[in-house]
């Protein structure tokens, strides 16, 4: 799931939530997205800034998190670590090379700058934070 800041023609802003950046695009030009406020269905994605875990700012998960949530966490986290490759700082010109078919589809994960994920974003590539756990708060 992708979740956009969208934007009506009366300059009304809500959040939508989508399959993919793809399913964004479709339902946008069925015209099946509107405004909550006023119906209108003249809807852009706003200028976002992603929420970006990276190794000297990381958004800490509050104190009360339930143990189960926090399991889930893990479990996503392990998931994907034990099934994609780590490709370090070059995540996103990796990312760029599979989203544009240049190279094998396959599961990566690594590290990007805010600047690396908005222009991947701006470039249709879909990218999401893995979870940020407890002990990475230590």
């Amino acid at each position: 799931m992708i979740k956009y800041t969208l934007l009506c023609d009366n300059k009304h802003e809500f959040e939508g939530w989508f399959p993919s950046s793809a399913g964004y695009e479709r339902q946008a030009q069925a015209g099946q997205i509107s405004c909550p406020s006023c119906g209108n269905d003249k809807v852009s994605k706003a200028l976002m800034t992603p929420n970006v875990v990276s190794s000297d700012k990381r958004t800490k998960l509050p104190e009360t998190l339930p143990a189960e949530v926090v399991g889930v966490l893990r479990n996503i986290r392990r998931q994907v670590t034990e099934n994609a490759d780590y490709v370090g700082p070059r995540f996103a010109e990796e990312a760029r090379k599979i989203h544009f078919q240049e190279i094998e589809p396959r599961g990566i994960y690594g590290e990007a700058t805010a600047a690396d994920v908005k222009t991947l974003l701006e470039d249709g590539v879909e990218v999401h934070p893995l979870p940020v756990l407890p002990e990475d708060q230590n």
